[in-house]
């Protein structure tokens, strides 16, 4: 039943995004909401592993980087068009997904420990990609702004609108999936009780590779998106902890393990960050503002706005005592 009112909840969010471009002419609004869907989406492949699986990470910018370089790499030394490559990076990004969830799985890291390995992992390739000569080293890779759908670029911004729409629908349709899917619930069997997933017969760490395989294959896919709407890539833009932080962050705020908890903290943290940059011109507040929402969250609402919302639902609907005692006969 639940699942009937994601599904028609997504539904009616979806008509109404497609519709929003028709409604606002300004192109700042829409650059606004392109923006929070795609930190959305990257929220959402974070959500698979550190939400649903309970394995956080602190290095989800490593497959957004090496998803962004496999795209821009293959277009501007090999000539192969972004709607092609973003198929490479998709790849990329599964097969380093596989090469970490192995190495640090099988090795038995958990909670902070893995936390840390993945945080040094994305830093490693930062500093790779600012050694080597087919990536532009510290200078980076310039790509021709060429519109049309085989590079992925448009003329205006309501094209990349509905690119970051598409993902953010995607990757809920994802969450959706692992939600009544075996896999999903054994996930959240993995994220309560490891041992406990075990001793029922559950592969844990094939469980886990999968999941971070699933987010490195999302954060390839977003790093073709960033690459082709700026046109410009750095190893401190492509593997920037800033990203990293933002990530896991929308998915706390929102609510971690939850299909729309991603987009709610997008909604909620973009906008508190735009009215914080016009009404105080302050550098560096928004890090301010994120810090102090972040400890808010953990302290007094684990399980973010979402978790929230629910516990209100919960205390407005009347129990079968209430009714009984309120004179309600069919209680």
């Amino acid at each position: 039943m639940e699942i009937n009112r994601h599904i028609i909840l997504l539904l009616v969010s979806a008509a109404v995004m497609l519709a929003a471009p028709f409604f606002i002419t300004s192109k700042f609004y829409i650059d606004v909401l392109t923006l929070i869907f795609f930190t959305a989406y990257i929220g959402q492949s974070w959500n698979i592993l550190g939400g649903y699986a309970g394995q956080f990470s602190f290095g989800g910018v490593m497959f957004f980087g090496t998803g962004a370089y496999t795209s821009s790499i293959l277009l501007t030394t090999f000539g192969i068009p972004p709607i092609i490559g973003i198929v490479f990076a998709i790849i990329a990004g599964a097969l380093l997904g596989f090469i970490v969830g192995f190495m640090s799985f099988r090795s038995g890291l958990k909670g902070s420990y893995f936390a840390l390995i993945t945080l040094a992992f994305a830093e490693l390739l930062r500093v790779l990609a600012n050694s080597v000569e087919f990536t532009g080293g510290g200078v980076g890779l310039f790509l021709t702004y060429a519109p049309g759908l085989k590079d992925l670029q448009f003329k205006t911004p309501t094209g990349f609108y509905y690119f970051a729409l598409l993902l953010m629908l995607i990757s809920i349709v994802i969450a959706l999936w692992l939600e009544r899917s075996r896999f999903g619930a054994q996930l959240v069997a993995i994220r309560e009780n490891e041992e406990a997933a075990e001793a029922l017969g559950i592969n844990t760490l094939k469980c886990k590779i999968y999941a971070i395989m699933i987010m490195g294959a999302m954060g390839g896919a977003a790093g073709t998106f960033y690459a082709q709407k700026y046109l410009y890539l750095d190893p401190p833009i492509a593997y920037s902890i800033h990203l990293s932080v933002e990530m896991l962050l929308v998915t706390i705020v929102g609510g971690m393990g939850t299909v729309f908890g991603p987009l709610i903290g997008a909604f909620v943290l973009h906008i508190v960050n735009e009215i914080a940059r016009h009404f105080i011109d302050t550098p560096g507040l928004s890090l301010i503002v994120y810090g102090v929402i972040l400890i808010v969250i953990i302290s007094y609402l684990p399980n973010g706005l979402i978790g929230l919302f629910r516990k209100r639902m919960k205390k407005s609907k009347p129990t079968a005592l209430d009714r009984l005692i309120s004179g309600d006969k069919d209680a």
